[in-house]
């Protein structure tokens, strides 16, 4: 679980009690390129996702784990976040406004059990991605379910998809169905064909 200063930075953020960062003015990684556009990327598969059947599990190795109807989702704690977004492929957009619900409050609400270390998102569309737990409780993390303060479209992973914005868009599942906690580290769709699952994002190494 999360350490107290990170639970206090978490809790002013909800408040809207933080004030936005300064933005570097080297925001861009190593090889990446600005585009003011939002280009589509996925598996070729964009799933109909009915709401009123939508679920979403969270379990694992928690002490409390949940299906969510897409009701009982948008009534948890809804969570605002500004940050930047970046692409494998070389792209990157600045400035993205997601709002949803911050991991922070799934943890909280689930209770990772302390052997606890990785996350794995899987989807509608077959996808899955694994992250470390200290990865996901970055105060920034969350299930938006609007981009821009409107839904997020079926192409562009709706009607929820994850956000990790200092691990680049290939550990951000779209169309995510399930959150699993566990003790190992489980391979996901693109690890299990080769990418590597601990490089470092910010360095040219990624692709390793």
């Amino acid at each position: 679980m999360p350490s107290i200063s990170a639970k206090e930075r978490w809790a002013r953020k909800m408040s809207g009690k933080t004030k936005p960062d300064v933005r570097s003015q080297e925001r861009l990684p190593p090889g990446q390129h600005l585009t003011s556009d939002f280009p589509v990327l996925d598996l070729g598969v964009r799933p109909e996702i009915d709401l009123a059947t939508w679920r979403f599990e969270v379990g694992g190795l928690v002490e409390f784990p949940r299906t969510f109807t897409w009701g009982q989702f948008n009534a948890l704690p809804q969570f605002e976040n500004v940050s930047d977004f970046h692409c494998v492929t070389t792209w990157s957009k600045f400035d993205c406004r997601w709002s949803g619900v911050a991991f922070f409050t799934l943890a909280e609400f689930v209770r990772p059990k302390p052997e606890v270390k990785h996350v794995l998102f899987t989807s509608y569309d077959g996808y899955s991605t694994n992250v470390r737990l200290e990865d996901c409780m970055d105060d920034d993390v969350l299930i938006a379910t609007q981009f821009d303060g409107k839904p997020i479209t079926r192409e562009h992973g709706g009607p929820a998809r994850v956000i990790i914005p200092k691990l680049y868009a290939w550990k951000g599942a779209k169309f995510v169905k399930a959150i699993e906690f566990a003790a190992e580290d489980r391979p996901g769709y693109w690890e299990v064909r080769g990418y590597s699952n601990t490089a470092d994002p910010w360095k040219e190494d990624r692709f390793s």
